[in-house]
Formats: C-alpha cells, structure tokens, sequence
C-alpha cells in the first residue's frame, strides 16, 4: 500500500476514518483533541456538534444501531469521558459497535494526575470491549483498523481510543488502513440440517430474535422461514422491529410486562430457536422463563459471539453464526411433511393482536393508551420511533406496531435520556422520514438539551414528553414495597412546550386526550423540531396498573 505524506497524528486519524466510510461524527469539542478537529475542518464527515458528552455518545450508538457500521463520538478527557460512558454502557449492553474517541493528556505529563488526566484502560476496561491508548502517529491506521474489526465483529460492542495531546501534533508517514468488513461467521450444513431434523421432531416450536448484526435481507429471510414452517416468531425486549408487525406469524415482544400469552406460549414450547439474542434479564423475565443451566425446552441458540452460547443456558444445538448468515443459510430449508403445530402461529398472532389492540382506561383527562394507538395508525410504516428508559415506554411496546427495519430505536440497558438524542441523530441521518422520541418528565431532563442540536441542524423530529410529575417507575416499585413512604421520587417541572420555543422549536401544552391529535399535526407541519408536554394523571402509573398516590405529586 503507498505510503502518504507526512501528516500530523489528527490528519492520520481523521483520513483513517473516510477510508472506512464514516459519514458523520458526533462530538462535545475540546482543546485535549484539537488537531483532530481541524483535521475535520478539511474532510467529508459531517460534524454534529453535541450539548453534552452523554447526549453525543448515545447519538454515536444509535447510529450503529441504525447503520450496523460503528457510530464515532470524539469528547474531551476526564469529565468527558466520564459523561460519555453511559454511550458505552448501553453500546455494550446492546451490542451495538461504536468508537469513542477521547482526548488525553501529553503522554510527557502521565501518571502525576495532571489536569482531568484518566486512566482510560482502568475506566473503561470492564464496560467496553476494547480499550487503547495510541502513543505513537505511525500506529493510527493499525489500531483504528482494529478497533473497528473489534467494535463489529463477533457480538458488536464498543471500543475507546485514548489520544494524547502532542501524539495528534506530531507527524509519521503511515499508509492508510483498508475499509473494514467484518468477518461472517456461518452456520455449518450439519447444523443446519440437525435444526431441521429437530424441527420435524417438535410438537411446539417458537422462534424468538433478538441482538444485533441484522440486515433488512435477514428479517425478511427469516419471515419466508417462518411462513415455510409455520412457526410463530417472537421478538426480544426493544428488537420489535426484526419482524413487522402485521405478519401473520408475529407472536409480540418479550419485555418487561410480556403477553401472558406469549409467556404461556415459551413455557410450553418443546423446540425454542433463539436467534441473535441473549435473553438477558429483561426478555426472561429476570431470568424466569428459562431454566438456568438446561432450559426444559431444546434449545437452538444463534449468536454471533462463542463466548454467548452456553454463557446462561445451555443449548441443545449451539450454532455460531452471525443472524443475516443464519438467515440465508435457512433460506431452502423447508419442512419434510406437515407440521405438527399447524396453525399456532395463526392464534399466536391473534393472541397479540388482541394483546396490543385497545387501551385500557386510565384516571385523569390525558389517556395515553389511546394516543398510542391514534400514533398506530397515523404514522408512516416507516416512522423511527425513539424512547429512553420509564414506565411511559410501557405503552409503546403494549400499543405501538413497528413495521420496518431498524424502526426502533431504544436501549435495552434501560439507560434515562437516550430517546432524544437517538431521535436528533435518526432525523440527521433519514431527514424524509417521520421521527418521533418518546420521554417521561425525568427522562426528558437527563439529554433535553439536544432539542438545541436539533434545532442547530434543522432536524424537525416530535418529541413527545409525557409527564406524570414523577420519576414514575421507581416511585411504583417505593409505593409497592414502601407504601406511603414517599421520597425521592416527586418531580417540579418546567413548562417544555415553552422550553421548546425558548430553543427556536415549537411547542404545545397537551391536557386532554382530544388535544394531541391537532397539536401532532401542528408539529409536523411546523417543519421544526417540537415538543409535545403532555399531562398524564400521577396515578396512571403504568400500562397495566393505576395506584393512588399516598402523597400528591
């Protein structure tokens, strides 16, 4: 490969990420990282520049999620990588591969705890998959290539790259690294095959998907499997969007508050085909669902990462493969003869239909079952829908459809503040569809100052806060096992519709059921970035339960 011209450490750098493709970065600036910024100043990349470090990091791992490739966040040393951990820490529960870039101190003023100086190894050793410190110029294109294998291969996750001051000043003549594909793993035909002899053997199968490394391709493979087998396919918790909604096999979500039905329906499966997921805490139930070691169902576990199959449940047939290898390699597997569980896919999907369909009533004059299911049928089938972390999600998984790929965009970490960020980012990148981020009242105020990205870059997605005056999860669990001990969880809080003009948005107060669908309207056709405050009663506390607060909020 030639070798470039001499270039500075941030020249080296930001050329090593055109040559694999980076269309955009989101960034917090600061001075520990400066020649890197000015390498910027002359590229390609399109430069988001962020409010917060948390706020860009999770933009950075929403764009993994949408894209497969890893999403780049450059932050300051010290306090800014400590704010953009909670990026790192749901990439990594998520599985999503992301880089995050932070700057350093000189590597002459190490190890004396200089200013905002970190030991990033130590840091972020056990919440990432990789982390690195690069001393040298010459080694930027081998440890960036590198670090972006690492952040997509295998099971997906993110990597951080400590940059030393003067290492991005000096200069090397280095050639570029080449653009990095992953590698595929894929099934063996033996495991194929055994999969379809275990098949032709089972009485009551389910399929669950889940994780990351999907293409549209894949989910639209593993449907026609579906359809050839007649199996009922469930998806994991905030992985709704592997399947659409509509089709006749789709048996609902696995989350926090599943489906009786489809928790009924796992129970007694005899066959369960687990593709790309882990079925960690919140889709087992807080690890109910399966025995732990040797689940009572024969389990066929698909998953890109060795180190996941066996890691909880030991499965019957452990297949390594990434989901999209897994998908075309089942495209020609077809059943030897009619199948024992005919029709079950059919009533499963029923079961779901009717699940998910009409919204129970709740206290107060703002019935948000019932704006979730208006938004059902209003938008675009191919609408992104965003939420961070609170019982407020509750609703979107029971009521809301997705229909197209990589149409959700949510943390499985639970992370609070992750939908608007999410949504800045997803407006960035699909500017013609309709983007909407969900927020409870405290979610909304861990990242509401990416409203101001998102007006700064014209990105005119709906944010719907739904506010309760609360920190409403945990006030349900304190009001279930402390009862009418309050503290900690009341909430005073701004006028956000307000707060949206304050930014240049639009904004609209919305009290009563009747309201939201005029004022959604108006939203959209703002053309601006806009914030729904939407008033729900304190005592409408979840999907599926009120309580009577023993302290007014």
């Amino acid at each position: 490969m030639t070798i470039r011209n001499t270039r500075t450490g941030g020249q080296i750098l930001i050329d090593q990420l055109v040559a694999q493709g980076v269309e955009r970065v989101t960034c917090v600036p600061g001075e520990s990282y400066l020649a890197a910024l000015d390498a910027l100043h002359d590229s390609p990349i399109d430069v988001v520049i962020c409010r917060a470090e948390g706020g860009a990091a999770m933009m950075a791992e929403a764009y993994g999620k949408l894209t497969g490739r890893p999403g780049i966040c450059f932050v300051t040393r010290g306090p800014g990588a400590t704010n953009a951990s909670h990026g790192v820490h749901i990439a990594m529960q998520d599985s999503t591969p992301m880089i995050l870039f932070v700057g350093q101190v000189d590597t002459g003023m190490r190890e004396r705890e200089a200013f905002q100086e970190l030991d990033y190894k130590a840091v972020f050793g056990s919440m990432a998959k990789w982390a690195v410190e690069i001393d040298r110029p010459d080694r930027i294109p081998e440890l960036v290539a590198r670090a972006f294998r690492v952040a997509m291969q295998g099971r997906p996750g993110p990597v951080v790259i400590a940059l030393p001051e003067n290492m991005l000043t000096e200069t090397a003549a280095v050639a570029d690294a080449m653009r990095i594909e992953p590698a595929v793993s894929w099934p063996a035909p033996a495991d194929i095959e055994k999969l379809g002899a275990m098949l032709a053997g089972a009485k009551a199968p389910l399929v669950i998907l889940g994780g990351s490394r999907w293409t549209e391709e894949a989910t639209k493979s593993i449907a026609r499997f579906a359809e050839r087998f007649d199996l009922p396919v469930a998806t994991s918790f905030r992985r709704a969007s592997l399947i659409d909604a509509d089709h006749s096999h789709y048996a609902g979500d696995l989350g926090i508050g599943p489906s009786p039905g489809l928790k009924a329906r796992i129970d007694n499966a005899d066959v369960l085909l687990l593709v790309g997921g882990r079925m960690s805490e919140m889709p087992s139930s807080s690890y109910t669902l399966l025995d732990i070691p040797n689940p009572k169902q024969k389990l066929i576990h698909v998953h890109p990462g060795s180190e996941e199959l066996g890691r909880i449940y030991q499965p019957a047939l452990a297949i390594q493969a990434t989901p999209a290898a897994f998908a075309a390699a089942v495209e020609t597997l077809k059943p030897s003869g009619a199948v024992a569980w005919k029709g079950e896919a059919a009533k499963a999907h029923a079961d779901y239909l009717a699940w998910t369909g009409k919204a129970r009533e709740l206290p107060g004059r703002f019935q948000y079952g019932e704006v979730m299911t208006w938004l059902r049928d209003r938008l675009p089938k191919d609408a992104i829908v965003c939420n961070g972390a609170g019982n407020y999600a509750g609703w979107i998984h029971r009521h809301h459809r997705f229909h197209s790929f990589a149409a959700q965009l949510a943390p499985t970490s639970g992370s609070m503040g992750y939908g608007v960020p999410a949504g800045v980012l997803a407006k960035r990148q699909y500017p013609d569809r309709v983007v909407v981020a969900f927020a409870g009242d405290g979610c909304f105020l861990m990242n509401g100052q990416e409203f101001a990205t998102a007006v700064q870059y014209d990105a005119p997605l709906v944010v719907i806060i739904v506010d309760n005056a609360q920190y409403g999860t945990i006030r349900m669990h304190q009001e279930r096992d402390y009862p009418g001990r309050v503290v900690g969880t009341q909430l005073k809080n701004p006028d956000f519709a307000m707060y949206a003009k304050a930014f240049g948005g639009h904004g609209e107060r919305v009290e009563r059921t009747e309201e939201f669908a005029p004022a959604f309207e108006r939203a959209l056709a703002s053309g601006k970035p806009s914030i729904l405050h939407c008033i729900i009663d304190p005592r409408a506390i979840s999907v599926g339960k009120d309580f009577t607060p023993a302290v007014k909020a």
